[in-house]
């Protein structure tokens, strides 16, 4: 992969009041003029997302909201977007005028970031026009809980102490969880078995299944990739048998087949339910499939826009599924995208993708977004999995979870 991809950027949320410098800031941070600049005050409307590289921080993606002081009913919905983007970020550079110092606002934010366990890091912005004394920076750390410094995204100054703040105050484990590679010993071999249909991209894989086999030689290990039709033979063929087979959740039922019982069976969905989420609610979430009834609404939710094809995954295959467990329809809603349905009440099951392009603090605001109204959460690969009556087997590699599903009632 020539970038990284966006899920995997260390999300970094820009915010503070109108006309505090937040787009000059990212242009200073950047090197680059990538966010529209004025003095004209509430320029930046709604949450603008740029992956970016950060040098020395590495990949990112700067979130630029609008002012947390807009007023008026337009003003109060842009802030609202701006405190929605809370739940995306991994970090909130808070950014002031140094001529106006802290307020009202920058304190609203900063018990909103202590909630929700984000890191802060203080930004004095304007110092070429405005001096910063010793005591507002004390006061500021003291007020806003965060390492503090003065910055002129004007003319470059104190640029290179944001950029070693941000190394030193960004979570240390933002994107630390393997996604197989913690399964796997030094030298263990895992078969990917990677379906080649119409809704295959031609002329490479799908990300899953990239991060997948980059995991795997990054633990050490060895990757072999095979179509279902050629996993049995695969197998046979292995001196050492592989420790583990992880199949595109559409082809479990043949895989499972095919795959002897002491080689650990899984897939990338469900793989990735740990790696971006929380698997054990998610499995949880699974028994609810079997509650349902005719005429219960669902909602089949996806985190990126892609073009639809003949027999999609999420409008097609696993409506038909759900309709065959339950016996009858059910009323299935859609959405797609950063849009998450605010008024989530009504559904009965939440059925989610493997969320490959968002990141795990977004992945797990949306769980606890569906977990505070009573609703459960399941994500395709562990409801495919369920519907097919092979949820067990593809737990394999988590006995833990395995045996919390055997205990439940």
């Amino acid at each position: 992969m020539e970038n990284t991809p966006r899920g995997n950027r260390l999300h970094i949320a820009i915010f503070g009041r109108r006309n505090a410098g937040k787009s000059s800031l990212i242009n200073a941070l950047t090197s680059q003029d990538i966010a529209v600049v004025s003095n004209i005050p509430g320029t930046t409307t709604d949450p603008v997302y740029k992956a970016m590289e950060i040098l020395p921080v590495g990949p990112v993606v700067i979130i630029d909201t609008a002012g947390i002081d807009d007023s008026g009913d337009l003003g109060e919905l842009r802030v609202k977007r701006s405190m929605d983007v809370l739940n995306k970020a991994d970090m909130v550079l808070l950014v002031i005028d140094a001529g106006s110092g802290v307020t009202d606002y920058e304190l609203k934010i900063a018990r909103r970031c202590q909630e929700k366990k984000l890191p802060v890091v203080v930004v004095f912005n304007k110092i070429d026009a405005h001096h910063v004394t010793e005591q507002q920076i004390e006061e500021a750390k003291t007020q806003l809980a965060g390492p503090t410094v003065v910055v002129s995204a004007l003319n470059g100054q104190g640029i290179g102490d944001l950029k070693i703040a941000i190394v030193n105050t960004a979570p240390a484990t933002w994107d630390d969880q393997a996604i197989v590679g913690d399964l796997l010993n030094p030298g263990d071999t895992a078969v990917l078995v990677v379906p080649i249909d119409s809704a295959a991209p031609k002329g490479r894989l799908i990300l899953p299944q990239v991060q997948t086999i980059r995991d795997i030689l990054d633990h050490d290990a060895m990757a072999y990739v095979a179509k279902e039709s050629e996993l049995k033979e695969c197998i046979a063929n292995f001196i050492k048998k592989p420790k583990m087979v992880i199949t595109d959740s559409q082809a479990f039922r043949e895989v499972e087949k095919d795959t002897p019982e002491d080689i650990l069976l899984t897939s990338f969905s469900i793989l990735f339910a740990r790696y971006k989420g929380d698997l054990e609610t998610l499995v949880a979430g699974a028994k609810a499939i079997e509650r349902l009834k005719p005429g219960d609404k669902v909602l089949i939710s996806e985190a990126c826009t892609h073009h639809r094809m003949e027999d999609d995954i999420g409008t097609v295959k696993i409506p038909r599924w759900l309709r065959q467990v339950v016996g009858g329809d059910l009323e299935f809603h859609w959405s797609s995208g950063h849009r998450f349905p605010e008024d989530l009440s009504d559904y009965k099951l939440v059925v989610h993708c493997g969320a490959c392009m968002v990141n795990r603090r977004e992945m797990l605001s949306r769980i606890m977004q569906v977990q505070q109204v009573g609703v459960p959460i399941v994500n395709y690969g562990v409801c495919i999995a369920f519907v097919m009556g092979i949820l067990r087997r593809a737990l394999s590699p988590f006995p833990t979870i395995q045996q919390m599903l055997n205990d439940k009632k």
